[in-house]
């Protein structure tokens, strides 16, 4: 089988010797060259035609982030961003996957082999799935069908709630679909797997770019309100419950769940429980089996269900498996997503 290649970016040579004995461990990677500076890697990339690059987020001469949207314009490639653990590398980060970059690990604070163990797991996991990722420039400049001006929100609707989960490339699929969909709809729940440095700042990113009030949910249970939007912080579930004819989301701290806190079907098992056919589900971009479960129940309990389709994620993993089990009752580019949730909420009206 032929190897993945993988071009590390990063001005630290001893983050890059560790990182190139991490890459070279796992025997369907193999790093081709090593870069201290974005220009370094301008000509590594052309002379090694990497499949993979590692982009290091601070770096002199050129910050990551704007290299990556240099060659996002000029070449569009799988690039995995290398965070710091800081509020100002969580902004970076998220600006960085906004950009293009299918996904991200932190510099490591490694204190046992077991962490060292999962840290090198993690990384080799990331890029191989990133090495399959669809990066193009069509995926990344895709308009809308319609603008979220000319989408309506319904004057009544039997649907109380809408749920969204998405794993790798949901930041900006989850960001596309909000800032689509117009003001005064039922309350949005968001489950996206995402570290609980990053979640504060994406829930902010989504408050700020569309017409709905997103929130990370903070406090154990809140109520929901139309017009709102919940995301479940980055170490924690969110499910959602009922008390008399209000529905509540609320924290959960059981385990990972598909190897994930917050995990996606977690969520939907909940939502299928408690709301039932009055519910949308929607499942975005990302890696593995995550939600694809649990829309299953939502559409057993008579609920609409949306994936996305294979064209326009970045990653076709949990919208695939959703569809393969049948819970998808509608398969739409993203690009479709935010209409069909507004055509489906006036279909429901009283």
């Amino acid at each position: 089988m032929k190897k993945i290649k993988v071009l590390i970016v990063d001005d630290s040579p001893v983050f890059r010797a560790l990182l190139t004995e991490i890459i070279s461990s796992d025997p369907m990677l193999e790093v081709v060259a090593q870069a201290e500076d974005p220009y370094v890697a301008r000509d590594l990339i052309k002379i090694h035609n990497p499949d993979v690059l590692t982009l290091d987020i601070e770096m002199p001469k050129m910050n990551g982030v704007q290299f990556l949207k240099n060659l996002m314009r000029l070449r569009p490639m799988p690039v995995v961003m290398v965070s710091t653990l800081t509020q100002h590398g969580a902004d970076a980060t998220l600006a960085a996957l906004e950009l293009g970059a299918v996904d991200y690990f932190p510099k490591p604070k490694v204190e046992n082999a077991a962490e060292m163990i999962n840290y090198r797991t993690q990384v080799n996991d990331k890029i191989k799935i990133a090495a399959g990722a669809n990066v193009s420039s069509d995926l990344i400049s895709t308009s809308p069908s319609k603008p979220a001006d000319q989408l309506i929100a319904p004057k009544k609707t039997h649907i109380e709630l809408i749920a969204i989960g998405a794993s790798t490339g949901g930041t900006e699929a989850v960001k596309q679909v909000l800032s689509r969909l117009p003001a005064g709809l039922p309350p949005i729940v968001i489950t996206q797997h995402i570290s609980a440095l990053f979640s504060p700042s994406f829930a902010q990113r989504l408050n700020d770019t569309s017409n709905i009030h997103v929130q990370q949910l903070d406090v154990h249970k809140a109520p929901l309100v139309n017009g709102g939007a919940y995301l479940a912080p980055g170490d924690q579930h969110l499910v959602v419950t009922r008390r008399g004819n209000h529905l509540y989301a609320q924290l959960d701290d059981r385990p990972p769940v598909n190897r994930h806190k917050p995990s996606v079907d977690v969520m939907f098992d909940s939502i299928a429980e408690t709301v039932g056919k009055n519910a949308i589900g929607v499942i975005l971009t990302g890696m593995g089996q995550d939600g694809a479960q649990g829309l299953l129940k939502m559409r057993e309990s008579l609920a609409e269900t949306i994936a996305q389709d294979e064209k326009s994620s970045v990653v076709w993993g949990m919208p695939r498996v959703a569809v393969e089990v049948g819970a998808a009752a509608h398969v739409v580019n993203l690009n479709k997503v935010s209409e069909l949730i507004c055509k489906l909420l006036s279909s429901s009206s009283n």
